[in-house]
């Protein structure tokens, strides 16, 4: 069975593009998709966390589960999969204080905005990576950033990205581009997504491993995976599951987002 597994989603070598990619890597459901996305796309892959000073250090210790686990069931992508880079950003979580970074009610504010909201952190997150791929040569930003299914955080819309890519291109002479593969999905087609990428072994490790609650629970595993229930994060993945499920598990295809 996993002979099958690593044949019919690990060996895509010859359509493999050379620049490389750098995915920005949380250890969540979203950016291991897009992790899994990039190893059948490009013949190099590296992974970049931040410490912004996050409550809950899981999230951190997720990326290192999920990594070892795609490389373990996928011996094709393991040969691509390259370095993981933590870039600590405390000083800048400490400014951009939100309910992910202090202990706060998760709420609407009075800007519309969840309390969750870290003000540019996806701006932040793009200049720190693309000054980590100049350096590694590294051509593709690779983010999970999505306006479908998400909590109106205005970093997470494609206009804000093309205008980052614009910028980072001038500012640092270079040719990026910010690959958001899931931009126009809802969250049952990523669910879809990860079973066309990686089929059951790689919904098994987004359920097993991949950590998404804002309030960093990893209790009883639930459908879904593990989580609270009760976030708006928990909201959106379970809600996407239940999606996906009741439309009887369908398979997205990379080909058909490109």
């Amino acid at each position: 069975m996993r002979g099958a597994c690593e044949r019919a989603y690990g060996g895509m070598t010859s359509n493999a593009e050379p620049s490389g990619a750098l995915v920005l890597f949380s250890g969540g459901q979203d950016s291991t998709v897009c992790l899994a996305w990039a190893l059948q796309r490009f013949g190099r892959v590296e992974t970049v966390g931040f410490d912004y000073g996050q409550r809950h250090a899981v999230e951190m210790q997720a990326r290192q589960a999920v990594r070892a686990r795609i490389a373990e069931r996928f011996p094709a992508w393991a040969g691509r999969l390259g370095e993981d880079h933590v870039l600590d950003l405390r000083g800048f979580g400490a400014v951009a204080e939100s309910a992910l970074t202090s202990d706060r009610a998760i709420e609407m504010t009075a800007k519309g905005l969840p309390s969750t909201f870290v003000p540019g952190r996806n701006l932040v997150f793009l200049v720190y990576a693309a000054a980590l791929a100049d350096r590694r040569g590294l051509k593709a930003l690779v983010g999970g950033m999505c306006e479908t299914d998400f909590s109106g955080y205005p970093d997470c819309r494609r206009d804000t990205l093309d205008a980052m890519q614009t910028a980072l291109n001038l500012g640092m002479e270079q040719d990026f581009a910010v690959e958001t593969p899931l931009m126009r999905l809802t969250k049952a087609q990523t669910w879809a997504l990860a079973s066309g990428l990686g089929g059951e072994a790689l919904v098994e490790i987004v359920l097993a491993e991949t950590h998404t609650c804002y309030l960093g629970e990893r209790g009883d595993r639930r459908a879904w995976g593990y989580g609270c229930g009760t976030c708006p994060a928990c909201d959106l993945r379970a809600r996407g599951w239940a999606e996906w499920i009741a439309e009887g598990r369908p398979a997205l295809a990379a080909e058909a987002i490109a």
